[in-house]
């Protein structure tokens, strides 16, 4: 299964992929993920990305589309995956559909409000990248894994918040009109669990169907 994932920093996409990829035996991809495996492969191709990256540069499109096209055609794609953070923008999503096609494109949304509370609140491990809050029952200010002291990112100030998720909205219309009647929209309103039953349940009937 081939699938898209949209939502908001804030929005527990990152969660519900974590989940998906473990019942469904797909993998999670993000292009910052694969910046980093392939810049450790110390390709030519690893080098481009690296000097980008290096001078704080956003990655031109036609080289993330190479670098995601060599991601997709490793073994453990053969069953489908999930792309998270990818396609942005209109242009990426046709030069996507170039390389793979496409089955299903979650769409996870949460109320404004809520999507800023959780973001004032969200606490990060600089060693483990583990996601904690200042809301959650034992918060303490120390990953929960590893033990590392979490900080607060720049940009989940409540300066900023409202900016980034209003650049993400007007980012992400124009890719739900794109692919149309592929987009299920679910609300992240409720308990992570509930949301993820519901987002499974329709991911079942859709690979039955298939």
């Amino acid at each position: 299964m081939k699938i898209i994932l949209l939502g908001a920093s804030g929005s527990g996409k990152g969660t519900i992929a974590k989940k998906i990829s473990a019942d469904f035996k797909v993998p999670q991809i993000s292009t910052g993920d694969i910046f980093r495996d392939i810049i450790k492969r110390k390709s030519t191709l690893g080098e481009q990305v690296k000097s980008y990256i290096n001078y704080g540069k956003l990655v031109p499109d036609d080289i993330t589309l190479k670098v995601l096209r060599q991601r997709l055609k490793r073994v453990d794609c053969q069953n489908g995956f999930i792309l998270d953070g990818f396609p942005r923008n209109i242009d990426q999503a046709k030069s996507l559909s170039k390389i793979s096609d496409i089955d299903i494109v979650l769409n996870i949304e949460l109320p404004l409000e809520e999507l800023e509370k959780r973001l004032v609140n969200r606490r990060i491990c600089a060693k483990c990248g583990d996601i904690d809050s200042t809301k959650y029952s034992g918060f303490t200010g120390y990953c929960r894994k590893c033990g590392t002291k979490l900080f607060q990112r720049d940009d989940d100030k409540p300066e900023i918040i409202k900016t980034r998720l209003e650049v993400y909205k007007n980012q992400v219309s124009p890719l739900i009109n794109f692919y149309g009647d592929k987009v299920q929209t679910v609300s992240n309103s409720a308990s992570p669990d509930e949301t993820y039953a519901r987002v499974k349940t329709f991911l079942l009937n859709l690979e039955a169907k298939a």
